[in-house]
């Protein structure tokens, strides 16, 4: 399934520089709003935190890409997350989370960031993630080296799964934990350590700067498609253990994701099999 225009390389640029722009103005809002402390909480379906800063990111993010880019859609977690027709995600669309961690977020702590992404035809071109408390940007366009802050980065070599340090995170919904356990057990039994930073798109990003080794959880589009572009471009495989379905671009569906350096890639696929969730 196709649809839409195809971007020349200097236009992925072009569109690499503005969402950097982006990105850079929406890290200035949230900022300033946790050092005033001026920012409300409250909780959606129950148990999903939002902030009034995350409505705020989300509204200055589609108005200065609506701005520039009229012609593109947006997919965001706080005002446009309704990707069930897959059809929807082969035009070019602006793919947003206009704060990942927003529990981090509220709690004062520093993994953070916003993620924009750029997809044409099922597959995303452009990734920015940027964290604005520890002013890091991790950048990719597609056919070209991710990059930290104007510098090309490559995930780790490590090749033995009793040496890698594994990302994940756990679901809002906490009658869903129980199900992770089992494969939880697996990765602390055979693997070196775990992590859970708090935010998807840093621990893909630190995959990809060789910080971890691999990461694996189901997560929304807004969570990854940024920084899976961003890990791919630094030399990572990523797929999804039970596949993908008919239709729905594999860069755009996080159920069950896997990214991790090439050595190790197989490696978890086989011992995350053997614990389905």
């Amino acid at each position: 399934m196709e649809t839409g225009h195809i971007s020349t390389q200097p236009e992925l640029r072009q569109y690499l520089n503005q969402a950097i722009t982006i990105a850079r103005q929406a890290g200035d809002l949230i900022r300033s709003a946790r050092e005033e402390q001026s920012f409300s909480q409250n909780y959606k379906a129950g148990h999903e935190l939002v902030t009034s800063a995350d409505l705020k990111s989300d509204q200055l993010i589609r108005a200065l890409l609506q701005l520039t880019f009229p012609e593109h859609a947006i997919l965001s977690e706080e005002s446009s997350p309704d990707y069930s027709d897959a059809s929807t995600l082969y035009q070019p669309i602006w793919v947003i989370d206009p704060i990942d961690g927003t529990v981090n977020y509220a709690h004062g702590l520093p993994q953070v960031a916003i993620s924009i992404a750029y997809a044409e035809q099922g597959e995303v071109k452009v990734g920015v993630v940027y964290n604005p408390f520890l002013d890091e940007l991790f950048t990719a366009v597609a056919g070209e080296p991710a990059q930290l802050n104007g510098e090309d980065i490559r995930v780790s070599e490590t090749e033995e799964l009793k040496k890698a340090l594994i990302a994940t995170g756990f679901p809002y919904d906490k009658s869903l934990i129980p199900t992770l356990l089992p494969r939880l057990h697996q990765v602390l039994n055979n693997c070196q350590d775990i992590r859970r930073m708090g935010s998807a798109a840093i621990d893909i990003c630190y995959v990809a700067a060789g910080r971890l080794d691999a990461y694996y959880e189901s997560v929304s589009p807004w969570d990854f498609a940024a920084a899976r572009l961003i890990a791919l471009r630094a030399g990572a495989l990523a797929g999804h253990l039970d596949g993908c379905p008919d239709h729905t671009p594999p860069a755009l569906y996080g159920h069950q994701i896997l990214i991790a350096n090439p050595a190790l890639y197989p490696l978890l696929q086989n011992l995350l099999k053997q614990n389905k969730t």
